[in-house]
């Protein structure tokens, strides 16, 4: 049977070409999405045009019992999980004394605990068959930091930590862990930046522009081919930031 991904956050931006990219290529891709239902029914019937059939599950996955239905129904369903990315997120540029509790908790969760949850949830099925691939999508900013984004730092160099370690304590079992941590791409989470900062932005990047979500996608698609790539943090950024 072909592999079977879990991607987080799947309707939009980076896990939507991410979800495109891998069921392109012959995966069977569980694309999750919470509240952006037409845009996962959209990238659903764009594949269905193709002749090629993905499946949706509605799932919050900063809740762990929402969590464990979407791993149950991959379970039920194919018997396996070969891959999992965690995707989901959100970000909110605010000035460290404007946070709030219920910022933190929000963030933390959406962003850091799904990651961690989902992880645990799916790790014994690839345990059980010696093999798997986790791919965390991180940020520059969980690398360096940001300003005015000290939260969305936080739960990204989080998800580089889990990473880091579960590549440690899962290569043994032949489970591989890896993050890509994104530059300034293309998507929604940019919507906050008017033309001329994005235009500013352009002039600190070594090549001179924005990245786009497929940039992010071939970088899956050459993770899942490899075999001996494990605890790394890739960095796709165009020279913005180089560590």
């Amino acid at each position: 049977m072909e592999e079977v991904i879990i991607i987080t956050g799947a309707s939009r931006g980076i896990g939507r070409e991410i979800a495109k990219t891998l069921a392109k290529n012959g995966k069977k891709v569980i694309a999750n999405y919470n509240h952006s239902l037409n845009q996962a029914v959209e990238l659903q019937e764009e594949l269905k045009k193709e002749g090629i059939e993905i499946d949706l599950f509605r799932a919050d996955v900063s809740k762990k019992q929402e969590a464990e239905k979407l791993v149950e129904f991959t379970i039920k369903k194919y018997k396996k999980i070969d891959v999992l990315i965690n995707n989901a997120g959100i970000s909110d540029g605010k000035m460290i004394t404007d946070i709030t509790d219920e910022d933190w908790h929000k963030m933390i969760n959406t962003n850091l605990y799904s990651a961690f949850i989902m992880s645990q949830l799916a790790i014994p099925y690839m345990i059980h068959e010696k093999q798997g691939q986790i791919i965390n999508i991180s940020s520059i900013w969980g690398m360096v930091g940001s300003s005015c984004e000290v939260l969305y730092s936080i739960t990204k160099a989080g998800m580089n930590g889990l990473t880091k370690a579960l590549a440690k304590e899962l290569g043994p079992s032949g489970i591989r862990v890896n993050a890509i941590a994104p530059g300034m791409i293309n998507t929604e989470m940019n919507n906050e930046f008017s033309p001329e900062e994005i235009e500013a932005i352009k002039q600190e990047i070594p090549l001179e522009k924005i990245g786009e979500p497929n940039e992010i996608a071939k970088c899956v698609k050459w993770l899942l081919e490899d075999s001996y790539t494990t605890g790394q943090i890739i960095s796709i950024n165009g020279g913005w930031v180089i560590t």
